[in-house]
């Protein structure tokens, strides 16, 4: 059993020889060579490194074929040129990782510590690395790519085995935790997150994976995390203003709050408030926008007295300028709305539903409609029309001009049936409102008129009198000196 084991781990029957060019005889008592990852050098004019033999020879043991497999992918390709693409040595590299991920799939016997050593080790020369300029195939070779163009790295074609053997790694539970503990520390966790701002989706999409499994089965690496991500959100919003996982980790992070323990402590209430409800503020928010409501809508469902402090977080960074953003945010209003109570709900109500007139009255007739359609909601409706004595005075002056001055017909449409919601639910209340509109009206109008009657007056007695205050800039005629202006 135990010769059979390692031949699987090997790709050859034990058997066969020691000697020669292809048994454990023929390999380098050195490290094999590479690119810089393990400090030797090989012939430029190549075009990939060599690699050593792996073969199986009686009497070695489980850990010394699986330390040799891994030392040969330690071995780096550079895929930044046409050349070598149809490397055998590549394809050698890429079998190689997938027999290791094979054998660790198929493992019974815990591996030994200096088998984790070598397999995190081997993770970090492979994956922690500069990323490569985003270049596409133009006409005269190489151009710059647009931002919008999805990004492919090159060395894919070894990096996706290296992650799905990270994978493995990372779950597989013939990994001792205490063990893998001593190699993948906060360090490599912290160059890990540093991946996550890869242009490549795919490695986006597989360092998402892991993070979760790591935060899952190491425990103690938990607090340092959850640290290390909010830097991140931090430095986004405050700094760069560019980051490509935001997404990835606000999907990671949805989980880890839904298994926050009630109630929560205040280093959680913190996160939210620091670090998430800033998020609104990037002008990017569309990339990430679901991730981050549901990740919102996980505190307000552990802790429905967070939805004021959501709500209060929104109005804070509400978009001025950008109409397609201010849409986006009158979408997550809805939904925070429809898990607030009553008491956070009237707590905020009016600074929410001043901000939602505002919005009524957008020449932008995609964010007034948007605003009309919260009265849709039953849940909110419910809570309008248990608090419509303070609410319709704010709404309905934006409701009357709607109706009088708005230039899209659907606007107008859905701005009369919510008058007439308002109308059903106190018709008192509603005349009473209109009144005092058609007041502040006639009062503004006054204003205006004695306005324009004070600068006519202004205007005649400058044109008889051209003094301006207490200087004095008559017209002189040509033959007369000059004289400065007169002090009265």
């Amino acid at each position: 059993m135990w010769k059979g084991f390692i031949g699987k781990l090997s790709g050859k029957s034990p058997k066969s020889g020691g000697g020669g060019d292809g048994g454990w005889a023929s390999l380098p008592s050195k490290p094999p060579t590479s690119y810089g990852a393990n400090g030797g050098q090989w012939d430029p004019m190549r075009s990939s490194p060599p690699l050593p033999v792996v073969a199986g020879a009686e009497g070695d043991t489980r850990e010394d074929v699986f330390l040799r497999k891994v030392t040969v992918c330690c071995v780096l390709f550079d895929f930044s040129n046409d050349r070598g693409r149809d490397s055998p040595e590549r394809e050698r590299k890429r079998q190689v990782l997938m027999s290791l991920v094979d054998c660790l799939g198929a493992a019974e016997e815990p591996l030994t510590e200096a088998m984790v050593s070598a397999c995190v080790g081997m993770f970090a020369i492979n994956l922690f690395r500069v990323f490569p300029p985003k270049v596409r195939p133009g006409v005269g070779g190489a151009a710059e790519a647009d931002e919008d163009d999805p990004f492919f790295d090159p060395s894919w074609y070894h990096l996706q085995v290296v992650y799905e053997l990270l994978l493995r790694f990372v779950t597989s539970p013939v990994v001792d935790v205490k063990v893998a503990r001593k190699f993948m520390d906060n360090s490599f966790i912290s160059r890990l997150l540093d991946l996550l701002d890869s242009d490549d989706p795919r490695e986006r999409d597989c360092l998402k994976t892991v993070l979760h499994r790591i935060y899952g089965k190491f425990m103690s690496n938990r607090p340092f995390i959850r640290k290390a991500v909010s830097n991140i959100f931090y430095r986004f919003v405050s700094e760069d203003d560019h980051h490509n996982g935001i997404a990835e980790l606000l999907e990671v992070f949805g989980s880890v709050i839904s298994g926050f323990a009630k109630p929560l402590k205040e280093e959680h209430k913190l996160f939210l408030w620091k670090a998430l409800i800033p998020l609104h503020k990037p002008k990017t928010v569309g990339m990430y926008l679901p991730q981050l409501t549901y990740c919102i809508t996980q505190f307000i469902d552990k802790e429905p007295k967070l939805s004021g402090t959501v709500i209060r977080g929104l109005l804070k960074y509400w978009p001025v300028t950008n109409s397609q953003k201010e849409m986006m945010f009158l979408g997550e209003l809805e939904e925070v709305l429809e898990l607030t109570e009553m008491p956070e709900f009237q707590k905020c109500m009016v600074p929410l539903f001043r901000k939602v007139a505002h919005c009524l009255n957008s020449s932008h007739f995609q964010v007034a409609e948007r605003a009309l359609y919260l009265w849709n909601n039953e849940h909110l409706f419910d809570l309008i029309s248990r608090n419509h004595q303070v609410i319709l005075p704010i709404i309905y002056p934006a409701l009357e001009r709607n109706a009088r001055l708005h230039w899209n017909q659907s606007v107008l449409n859905v701005t009369m049936n919510v008058r007439k919601m308002f109308f059903d639910m106190d018709q008192k209340l509603l005349l009473a409102c209109q009144k005092k509109f058609q007041e502040e009206e006639e009062k503004q109008a006054a204003s205006e008129e004695r306005r324009r009657l004070i600068w006519e007056h202004l205007e005649r007695n400058a044109a008889v009198h051209p003094v301006t205050r207490d200087i004095s800039f008559d017209v002189l005629p040509k033959s007369a000196p000059l004289v400065a202006p007169t002090m009265t």
